[in-house]
């Protein structure tokens, strides 16, 4: 161990004031804890960042005071601690700006997040002014590489640029650490031979340094990560500063941040960690990063012994290369050691005007004739950007309803497209990263239903099944988690089922994972489709469904939104190309989209998926869109698809007929149209359907309410086919027949917002068409 030129002296505290400090510092830690607790709420209810930011301000606000306190109080090795944690807290404030950016741009936040960093790590530099010792130190590279083996295991990388950002960003701020240690040593890098107590004491409080350099660090809900590992790391901070000398520090503290901080970061799916799919289906991505996360510290722990007792640098050196091949084998052997980084969604200034396609009478010749128009638009307007990218070797995939591409690329490559002419827009397209293993299908708790349920009745569904209208010879095509086929209530209506046995194709596209037959892990899908069509739970038990996969794990982005709004609407085969192979005569009549795409989340801008709505409204084909569940605030209708006039959109009623809290409503504020929204309103509230797993729950939602709505309009283009295509008409009945909503919160957001035209009432809109 090498000496160490700087001294603090060692002072005492009496028991009291041991207790006192103590004290004030659970305290801190406590208040830090709930509002943790306040900022996953935030996140969950949409306040927006500049509501986080605040509250990780208020908090290291009452760090700042406690550390005060500390620091004032305290003598020798505790004043030294509260000053370096209160010389730390800078960081995380400046960090805090990043929670601004949409987490859906996470190489923009990395990258902001290490200009931030960098910025702060070179004014302690300037401060501390201390001779650096650049060396390599395999013992950092050894204990590092231990503490990366359970990212290997259960992470997956991002892009190449991801990766790098990441590991850049762990090292400088392990570089700034290790500055305010130099400046501030701790007493065991002094003197031989402190007492066990001491050592822990110091090792604690590097734990807690952790915590602070981690609390606003990475994209969305990184943060959580480090507050697991953190307290049981600082030892081994300790242990390796000690072995390497003062000169040493920052560097060896460098590399081990790079290991501790930038690893699980790069290895971690930023979009997996947004708080949001903590509380959803899909909470397998931040469930895997916190078992990563728990196998650090243990690790950890493991590590400090050997970085205190086994000096012998060449045992460090093989042990390092050793890990680091451990490492490699588990992720190439988990099948995730491929770049899985994010995309973009590329969209041209030039996109087709099929209106006046909307004068065609005959309604497969309408779709047919939308079809031709939008795809050899597309292929005529892409040519050039295509052959650029051609020659740059980038991968993209082409789109028709919205004309644009998906390309996968990182912020260089987007700064080119940016600059191009003929590109209007350049969005993210977050794209999840693989997992170690996919959950099991989720699966209800709740008997099937003896009678119709209180919602079909709500809306008159039995009695527009007596005037015979069932929803025969309509297709309904269900965009969401999956189907689970095989559940009694939606078996015989899949239309992939024929005389000659089930036939997957032009009926079920998984553009997530490729898989050839429907499935479904989360329910959502199976639980909506079923409001729609089951056979005891659905609106229209005799339409049929078509499906798809857009909600891969509950998160999409536009692409795999207009993948399966492109495939619905004019299905192709297996390994077909959606501009050339799709057959329009095949696609589904009616539309149900229980999923917005946020702008913060999924990077869809306000306009990004108008176009397909739109050209769908031309061709004949009726979509519903759900209201979105973020309020009970004006203006929380805020994303697609629920924002466009082209779309009828629903929000949720209880069994009581009034608003659900959770329903969003008007005015649309997002695009700027002032436009009133929902359209209508439906049962939301305790919804009784299929579940995978042949089961049954309950469930509340807009997403419940919307496919009530699309079973409606099955429903009424069964009992009178001349209909059928006509979306004006089908409108105005649904509005025209609605029952009036009798509460006094309907029009709280002005007329038209909150609840539409009224509550569903399909019975009447039968009566109407059979007259």
């Amino acid at each position: 161990m090498s000496s160490f030129d700087h001294t603090t002296p060692r002072a005492g505290l009496s028991w009291a004031m041991g207790c006192l400090l103590a004290a004030l510092l659970l305290i801190a830690l406590g208040i830090g804890g709930f509002l943790r607790l306040v900022e996953i709420g935030l996140s969950l209810f949409g306040s927006g960042g500049i509501g986080r930011a605040v509250v990780i301000w208020i908090s290291l606000s009452v760090g700042a005071v406690a550390f005060a306190i500390w620091a004032g109080l305290g003598r020798g090795a505790v004043r030294a601690a509260a000053v370096r944690w209160l010389a730390a807290l800078p960081l995380p404030a400046l960090l805090a700006l990043t929670v601004l950016i949409p987490s859906a741009e996470s190489q923009l936040i990395a990258l902001a997040q290490l200009g931030l960093s960098l910025l702060y790590a070179l004014a302690l530099a300037g401060l501390t002014r201390r001779t650096v010792e650049w060396r390599w130190t395999p013992i950092a590279a050894s204990t590092g590489l231990l503490l990366a083996l359970p990212w290997l295991a259960i992470g997956a990388p991002g892009s190449w640029l991801d990766v790098v950002l990441a590991l850049l960003l762990g090292a400088t701020v392990g570089w700034a650490g290790g500055q305010l240690l130099v400046w501030r040593p701790p007493l065991s890098w002094q003197q031989a031979g402190v007492s066990s107590s001491v050592w822990l004491a110091e090792g604690a409080a590097l734990s807690l340094l952790l915590l602070i350099l981690s609390r606003a660090l990475g994209p969305n809900g990184a943060a959580f990560v480090f507050l697991c590992c953190a307290p049981a790391s600082g030892w081994l901070w300790l242990a390796l500063g000690r072995q390497a000398g003062l000169a040493a520090a920052a560097p060896v503290s460098a590399l081990f941040g790079m290991f501790f901080f930038g690893l699980p970061i790069g290895l971690t799916d930023p979009d997996a960690l947004v708080t949001l799919l903590l509380f959803s289906s899909f909470p397998e991505g931040f469930h895997f990063a916190m078992l990563a996360a728990a196998g650090q510290a243990v690790l950890a722990l493991l590590a400090t012994p050997l970085a205190l007792f086994v000096a012998d640098q060449r045992v460090h050196g093989i042990g390092a290369g050793l890990a680091a091949v451990a490492g490699l084998a588990l992720l190439i052997a988990g099948g995730r050691a491929a770049p899985a980084g994010d995309r973009l969604f590329v969209v041209l200034r030039d996109q087709a005007d099929v209106s006046r396609l909307a004068a065609i009478t005959g309604y497969n010749q309408r779709r047919v004739a939308v079809y031709q128009q939008l795809t050899a638009h597309a292929e005529a307007t892409q040519t050039d950007l295509r052959a650029a990218l051609d020659r740059l070797g980038v991968r993209y995939t082409p789109y028709y309803l919205v004309n644009g591409l998906e390309v996968e690329a990182d912020l260089p490559l987007r700064l080119w497209l940016q600059s191009r002419p003929e590109v209007a827009a350049v969005m993210p397209a977050p794209h999840l990263r693989p997992l170690p293993a996919l959950p099991l299908p989720a699966t209800g708790d709740q008997p099937p239903p003896d009678e119709p349920p209180w919602n079909l009745t709500m809306i008159g569904a039995p009695e527009a099944w007596a005037l015979g209208a069932r929803g025969a010879g309509i297709i309904i095509g269900q965009a969401d988690s999956g189907v689970a086929a095989d559940h009694p209530e939606l078996s015989d209506a899949y239309a992939g089922r024929t005389v000659n046995g089930v036939e997957h194709a032009y009926h079920w596209l998984d553009p997530w994972t490729g898989a050839t037959a429907p499935y479904d892990l989360g329910g959502h899908g199976t639980h909506t489709l079923a409001t729609a069509l089951g056979n005891s739970v659905g609106v229209a038990p005799d339409a049929q469904w078509i499906g798809c996969v857009n909600l891969a794990r509950n998160l999409g982005n536009a692409p795999r939104y207009l993948d399966c709004m492109q495939f619905l609407f004019a299905p192709y085969p297996p390994n077909g190309d959606p501009l050339r192979d799709g057959d329009p005569a095949r696609g589904a009549h009616v539309l149900n989209n229980s999923w917005g795409c946020p702008q913060d989340l999924e990077g869809c801008a306000p306009d990004a998926l108008q176009p397909a709505v739109r050209a769908l409204r031309v061709a004949g084909v009726f979509v519903v869109a759900s209201a979105g569940n973020d309020g009970p605030a004006c203006h929380s209708l805020n994303a697609p698809l629920a924002i466009y006039d082209e779309v009828m959109t629903v929000g949720a009623v209880d069994a009581d007929g009034q608003l659900a809290p959770f329903s969003s409503v008007g005015p649309v504020q997002s695009d700027g149209s002032g436009r009133a929204k929902p359209d209508l309103v439906a049962p939301g509230v305790a919804i009784l359907s299929a579940y995978p797993n042949q089961s049954y729950a309950r469930a509340d939602g807009t997403s419940m309410a919307g496919p009530h709505v699309a079973g409606a309009v099955a429903l009424l283009w069964s009992a009178n086919p001349a209909l059928i295509g006509n979306i004006d008409e089908t409108e105005r009945i649904l509005r025209e027949t609605a029952r009036p909503y009798t509460f006094d919160d309907g029009n709280r957001c002005g007329d038209g917002n909150s609840v539409g035209a009224g509550i569903l009432d399909v019975a009447a809109a039968v009566r109407r068409v059979i007259k």
